[in-house]
């Protein structure tokens, strides 16, 4: 086991990286993770430790998708969702209340690193700053490794400057103003301040402007997941969109999709994967199903894939219960059929009397328990692009079998009246017949949640929890160049350029199939796309807070005609409608958040689904702010222990030079 050096960032950070295991490099090129250990003396005098640490913080990445250990009911990509326009924290049958994040989001909270029914606001502090200390462990102990060329140096250095801005311009617009750290430290500091964030992500766009120049290309590097070059590009397109640098942003986009080997995938490649029963639900092959299959995720004719998270083999094995997380129960008995108040669709093992192959829910759309609850936005609202609900699109088609409307199921009891006739919400009578309309009724994608497991798919008595009924190990994007093109008309949107804007957006709409295109783009219909598109693989809170910034510095309105000032657009509180970030009015406009409207029902009474203007960020955890006992750290507006005359670095050189005063 390698003990890092005492560092009471680990206290302070509520982090539990006392220790971590290092080690090489498999000869797979699937699998980067460590394989064996290395002694402390080893690990920062050699090559294999560097190797070691960088895949450490490769394999990290995943870890926000996922979880590796309490992924069953929920997992932290979920929270990244509950807290934007695109769905709601699903589970009714939890206590107290299921979202009141107005009144629950506090300092003093619970902060989960591992929870399995709730949220993740601890998880992504703890896990961000873990992956600044891996990336920290390279730069201040590369120089002690003998015989390495300045070229390879670079290279890593450029590859944990990565590591480091990817977390930290994700932290700076989940937990605003916060602590910079940039190196391990050989004794214990507890006097550390907050850094603006304005400052942290000058500072990492500087660090990113060097990656770039020094990490390789994807094929001259050796494994596939590794940082390359194109993944530093995209990194600093984000980092100058956030300095409010948007000629350079647009630049750079210009490099990746016009001057690199990158395409948009247009038509059908790969493997094909038929889905988890053709009998039920048949799969029309086209290329946005197989663009998300995981195996063609990492096949070298995939064009699109910037830089992916290999997730297989015995180091790399995750399940990501991704078809019984973002499903809808619906299995459930508040389901009904329309004459009869039987259960609308059950779940039969193949070797059940019951099971019919037409009927085979579970293997065809997944187990799903509705934890994360589509809003009505990103199922309907979303796809309405020049007044016309867009179903020709290939990410929105029921047709071809991408998409899954609760419509299309089938009342499964034979002894029903009902039998084979599509779930009905509404009897004739207009008697409501989903009991709740949040967990159990809400359609989804099934190309970005189906995963395959041949294994446990077969399983003749698999009818709950096995195989492809909750997922299964994937392959999943960090980056892909559609959203190249995305943030490509965001740059151009702030610079005033909206016709290059609209190219870019239907660029994408081209590629899916879409029968509406845009004659003349609004920053809303930026966000709109970037729903369609990258849902489950942008960090959605996380975006729409950078764009809400972006958007307060370039001065351009929103869909509604708001202009926002970067010296209030995050400094607001409320649940009322008016003001606010740009953020928090795509809250107000597309989500149930504050409001509750008619035809919301839950089986146990109603549930309050509230956000406050001040929960675009996240409150800094008080567990981090107590451990810092010669410091203080700044609260975020809003919050109780809130102070506006509270020290903050207001240069990322001063926060820098402070780190070696522990006094």
């Amino acid at each position: 086991m390698i003990k890092y050096r005492n560092n009471k960032l680990s206290k302070l950070m509520t982090m539990v990286l006392g220790t971590i295991i290092l080690a090489s490099c498999s000869d797979d090129f699937l699998e980067p993770d460590p394989l064996s250990f290395y002694e402390p003396e080893t690990t920062f005098s050699t090559e294999s430790g560097l190797q070691a640490t960088i895949a450490m913080a490769d394999r990290s990445l995943r870890g926000f998708w996922i979880h590796y250990s309490v992924a069953y009911n929920s997992v932290p990509i979920g929270t990244e969702y509950v807290f934007s326009d695109m769905a709601k924290y699903g589970k009714t049958d939890a206590s107290p209340t299921s979202a009141d994040y107005a009144n629950t989001i506090v300092p003093t909270g619970s902060f989960q690193v591992g929870t399995n029914d709730g949220i993740y606001l601890g998880y992504y502090w703890e896990e961000g700053y873990n992956g600044i200390k891996y990336a920290n462990t390279v730069l201040t102990y590369i120089d002690e490794v003998e015989d390495l060329s300045e070229e390879v140096k670079n290279r890593y250095k450029g590859q944990a400057y990565f590591h480091r801005a990817y977390r930290y311009l994700n932290l700076v617009y989940q937990f605003g103003d916060i602590p910079l750290i940039t190196k391990i430290l050989e004794v214990p500091k507890q006097n550390y301040y907050s850094t603006k964030k304005e400052e942290i992500i000058e500072m990492i766009t500087s660090d990113m402007e060097k990656a770039v120049e020094w990490v390789p290309e994807q094929s001259d590097l050796n494994y596939l997941g590794l940082v390359n070059k194109a993944a530093c590009r995209q990194l600093l397109i984000k980092c100058y969109l956030a300095s409010g640098r948007f000629a350079e942003a647009e630049q750079q986009a210009n490099i990746l999709i016009n001057e690199s080997s990158y395409a948009l995938m247009q038509n059908s490649f790969g493997s094909f994967d038929k889905g988890g029963n053709p009998e039920t639900w048949e799969i029309t092959r086209n290329v946005i199903w197989d663009l998300h299959r995981p195996e063609n995720k990492i096949t070298p004719t995939n064009t699109e894939a910037i830089m992916v998270m290999p997730n297989g083999g015995a180091q790399s094995f995750l399940q990501f219960n991704i078809m019984r997380i973002f499903g809808p129960l619906w299995s459930s008995g508040n389901i009904i059929t329309p004459t009869d108040g039987k259960r609308g669709a059950n779940r039969y093992s193949l070797n059940s009397n019951n099971y019919d192959a037409d009927y085979d829910y579970t293997r065809a759309y997944g187990r799903g328990i509705g934890t994360i609850s589509a809003s009505y936005y990103s199922q309907e609202t979303m796809w309405n692009v020049n007044g016309v609900l867009d179903n020709q699109d290939l990410r929105h088609n029921s047709e071809v079998g991408n998409w899954v409307n609760m419509e299309d199921f089938e009342y499964s009891d034979p002894s029903s009246a009902d039998y084979r006739n599509n779930f009905k919400l509404f009897n004739d009578q207009g008697t409501l017949l989903a009991k709740d309309t949040i967990r159990d009724w809400f359609d989804f994608p099934l190309y970005k949640i189906y995963l395959h497991d041949v294994v446990n798919e077969s399983n003749p008595n698999s009818n709950d929890f096995l195989g492809a009924t909750t997922g299964s190990t994937a392959h999943w994007y960090l980056y892909r160049l559609a959203e190249t093109y995305l943030l490509r008309a965001e740059a151009r949107f702030y610079q005033g350029n909206n016709a290059g804007a609209t190219q870019d957006v239907n660029t994408i709409r081209e590629r899916a199939n879409a029968s509406q295109l845009y004659t003349n783009v609004t920053i809303g219909d930026i966000c709109a796309e970037r729903g369609r598109e990258l849902y489950l693989e942008e960090w959605r809170n996380v975006e729409l807070t950078r764009i809400s910034h972006c958007l307060a510095m370039s001065g351009m309105p929103d869909e509604w005609g708001n202009t926002y000032n970067t010296d209030t657009w995050d400094q607001q509180s409320g649940t009322d409608d008016t003001g606010g970030s740009y953020w928090y009015q795509r809250i107000v406009h597309y989500t149930l958040y504050n409001k509750y409207p008619e035809g919301i029902v839950v089986p146990n009474g109603t549930k309050y689904y509230t956000m406050d203007k001040r929960n675009v960020y996240w409150p800094i955890p008080n567990s981090a702010i107590t451990a810092n006992t010669r410091g203080q750290l700044s609260q975020n507006f809003g919050y109780d222990g809130y102070d506006p005359n509270v020290k903050v670095w207001d240069s990322w050189e001063s926060a820098v030079e402070d780190e070696d005063n522990v006094n």
